[in-house]
């Protein structure tokens, strides 16, 4: 008898994370609800199936919960007004996750952020209990905070808050691909502190470790350090290779001809600890030569 393939909901899924969760969850042989603001937005593979509409409407999101097995959630308005990023990323999800409980959905996988944790100069490394940013440091670390939190509340579900830095990988919507540079080129800020910590992860390592989790080849646990807890909230980090602003804005600024400003200054230079991730069978594929390198090759402009 064939093995059963998992149904899994995944919001956002015209994204630059969403698109690569949809692809590392059919590499894995499941059958994908790609849920999506407007037609023709879902990639085109197969086993992805397209649906339209807002995830926080309560009647699509019992729509597309009905009979999944787990849901994966990768929609935060970032830059948007506040009132829109909570409207959207913190009750919007609560909808949808309470839709999944309420349809019997077994995980909830939620992509949040490690920008809530206080980075401040002199903390030291950050694993998942590290200090939170208080209330009033900005729009989108309060909004995620909160999302976080609205996201404990929903009972009966396994939730796994996964939380990943600056995310590198090739796309339109990329930030730190081609948003951010973009920005630096027509003279945004190129001012950084070069020993300042710059936690990053490509977005494919970061989508592998979703759709694992997502499909259950990460068993439940009454450990979270050994999976996540089952009918709990459990954060995790992931996070690639130790780097600084040298590297990234270094690695922008060469590929554009421009030069970048350096400052001396108090800044955060320890590290986003994943021993918890990598407990759970994590193992990142792409290197941060690798990922530079793919970086650049997408500023290069070409003759």
């Amino acid at each position: 008898m064939a093995p059963v393939s998992p149904v899994v909901v995944v919001t956002g899924a015209n994204g630059l994370v969403g698109t690569a969760v949809c692809r590392a969850l059919v590499e894995r042989s499941a059958r994908v609800r790609a849920v999506v603001r407007r037609a023709g937005g879902a990639p085109a593979l197969d086993g992805v199936t397209e649906h339209v509409g807002d995830f926080a409407d309560e009647s699509l999101a019992r729509a597309v919960t009905r009979g999944a097995d787990a849901v994966v959630t990768t929609v935060h308005p970032m830059g948007s007004p506040r009132e829109v990023q909570h409207r959207v990323g913190v009750e919007g999800t609560a909808v949808l996750a309470r839709a999944a409980r309420d349809s019997g959905v077994a995980r909830l996988v939620h992509l949040s952020t490690a920008g809530v944790y206080d980075r401040s100069a002199g903390v030291g490394d950050i694993a998942e209990d590290g200090p939170l940013l208080p209330e009033g440091s900005g729009d989108y670390p309060d909004t995620k905070n909160a999302a976080d939190a609205a996201l404990a509340q929903v009972g009966g579900l396994t939730t796994v808050l996964v939380r990943p830095p600056a995310v590198l990988g090739t796309g339109e919507t990329s930030v730190w691909n081609t948003l951010r540079p973009r920005g630096i080129r027509d003279g945004g800020d190129r001012r950084a502190d070069p020993s300042q910590t710059w936690p990053w992860v490509h977005v494919e390592d970061l989508a592998a470790f979703v759709a694992d989790v997502a499909t259950g080849a990460v068993a439940t646990s009454d450990d979270p350090e050994r999976g996540p807890v089952a009918g709990g909230t459990t954060p995790v980090i992931v996070a690639g290779e130790p780097a600084t602003w040298r590297d990234y804005l270094g690695a922008v600024t060469d590929a554009l001809g421009v030069a970048p400003e350096w400052t001396d200054e108090p800044v955060w230079t320890g590290q986003l600890l994943t021993d918890r991730a990598r407990r759970w069978g994590w193992v990142p594929r792409v290197g941060l030569a690798q990922a530079l390198e793919e970086l650049r090759r997408g500023l290069t402009p070409r003759g």
